[in-house]
């Protein structure tokens, strides 16, 4: 299993952040180009549990797979968010997603992923693997976040 964790200052309220993360489809695509579609398949009260079907488009292919909702808290200061998912049969993945109010204007975003193969064919894959995915979501995010707020 591989994990990568990243952080990163975002200059727009936390408010504004979360939306992207915890919001409708069309915030979620403006961080997760991708995301075709995202339909609830079993929504819970506590949304811990609560299972999404997602179709993502990588190229020409169109991948689908449920999301099961693993970890949530949305309080003021601190909202947490982890999602897993299994993607291609091969991969069982965790996508944490932690925010934390630093002021009204700035709030602090840290992404943890993990990544666990489930053939043994591809865990060579991962042995080549970097962060590089990591950031380049963490610098979207920020970019969409921030144009929103106009910093």
């Amino acid at each position: 299993m591989k994990t990568w964790t990243k952080e990163i200052e975002i200059n727009a309220p936390i408010e504004q952040v979360w939306k992207f993360l915890d919001g409708s489809v069309e915030n979620m695509q403006q961080i997760m180009p991708q995301v075709v579609e995202q339909k609830p398949i079993k929504i819970t009260e506590e949304v811990v549990g609560s299972v999404y079907r997602q179709k993502y488009r990588e190229g020409k292919r169109t991948e689908e797979y449920d999301i099961e909702t693993l970890e949530y808290s949305n309080a003021t200061n601190e909202k947490k968010l982890k999602v897993g998912f299994t993607l291609a049969k091969m991969f069982e993945i965790t996508a944490l997603y932690e925010l934390n109010k630093i002021n009204d204007n700035k709030t602090s975003f840290t992404y943890t992923v993990t990544n666990r193969p489930l053939k043994w064919f591809v865990k060579l894959f991962l042995l080549f693997a970097t962060d590089k995915v990591v950031v380049e979501f963490l610098e979207r995010v920020k970019n969409v976040a921030e144009a929103e707020t106009g910093r």
